[in-house]
């Protein structure tokens, strides 16, 4: 395969569920080592585009394209180089961590060394021999991480992956997911967390009732659709939050500034959720 051409490629992507249309024509490309965001509120259809792409569910209509081959003839092909995490944590909890990766790296061919690497790689080397019952939801999660990382995957699915998780566990994953992207590896996520996307991803598309309503990197989008605004702090320690795009604000601030009223000002793009709201037009 050409090593310019995108990691996924999506053209006119149709799925349906009866009279219920999840995914209704959308067209996207993910670069090769990119970490991509699928946005949206519950039901968009982010669920739906993965599982097509990963080859649990077939297309209605339309193409979708990983590593080259399509999602409907050439699975055969496309598993060796893909793997997903998705929201539900199905482990073998009898067994302790390191066993769930010894399964895993036998059924995949991998040296059991592998199995070493990726507790490492995912911090459980000191709670490897536990049983995963005993294991919180943060670290379950990053043995799915572990396990989805087995056959060293060109590209990682993970659906939802800081879903329950606390702030710590939620931070510490984003950081594995980070490192990942910067090494290489092409990452394809779903979430409704647009703080999460904001750090994480090179290029988010908002997916609103199956269909994509923008896509750009977060800094684009924000600066496009995002309002922006300042809090300006005046001598009176009073805080007034202002439009920069007002022509009545700015006249207000102006004439702060004339009276010396000004002690700090503390300018603001617009967040995701902003832009979310204004382009799909409720929030998540």
């Amino acid at each position: 395969m050409d090593g310019d051409a995108p990691a996924i490629e999506v053209r006119d992507l149709v799925k349906t569920y009866g009279s219920v249309r999840a995914v209704r024509g959308i067209s996207f490309t993910v670069g090769q080592g990119e970490v991509f965001g699928l946005l949206g509120h519950n039901g968009a259809g982010k669920t739906t585009t993965i599982r097509v792409l990963t080859g649990r569910a077939k297309p209605t209509a339309g193409q979708a394209i990983v590593q080259g081959f399509d999602v409907t003839a050439d699975m055969d092909r496309i598993k060796p180089l893909i793997n997903l995490v998705f929201e539900e944590q199905n482990l073998y909890e009898r067994f302790s961590g390191r066993e769930n990766l010894r399964i895993f790296a036998r059924l995949y061919g991998v040296p059991a060394a592998r199995v070493d690497t990726l507790l490492e790689q995912v911090d459980l080397v000191a709670v490897a021999r536990r049983k995963v019952k005993t294991y919180s939801t943060g670290m379950r999660q990053r043995l799915l991480i572990a396990r989805a990382l087995v056959n060293q995957p060109r590209v990682l699915f993970l659906d939802e992956p800081t879903r329950g998780l606390d702030p710590a566990s939620a931070r510490d994953l984003r950081e594995m997911i980070a490192s990942l992207g910067a090494a290489g590896t092409t990452v394809f996520l779903t979430t409704h967390d647009m703080d999460e996307a904001d750090q994480l991803c090179h290029r988010v598309a908002f997916l609103s009732q199956g269909e994509i309503v923008a896509l750009d990197a977060p800094r684009e989008l924000k600066l496009r659709f995002g309002e922006r605004r300042a809090t300006v702090l005046l001598r009176d320690r009073h805080e007034h939050d202002i439009r920069l795009d007002d022509p009545a604000d700015a006249a207000r601030v102006s004439a702060w500034m004339r009276d010396d009223q000004v002690l700090t000002v503390h300018s603001r793009e617009g967040s995701l959720e902003d832009v979310f709201v204004a382009l799909a037009g409720r929030g998540l």
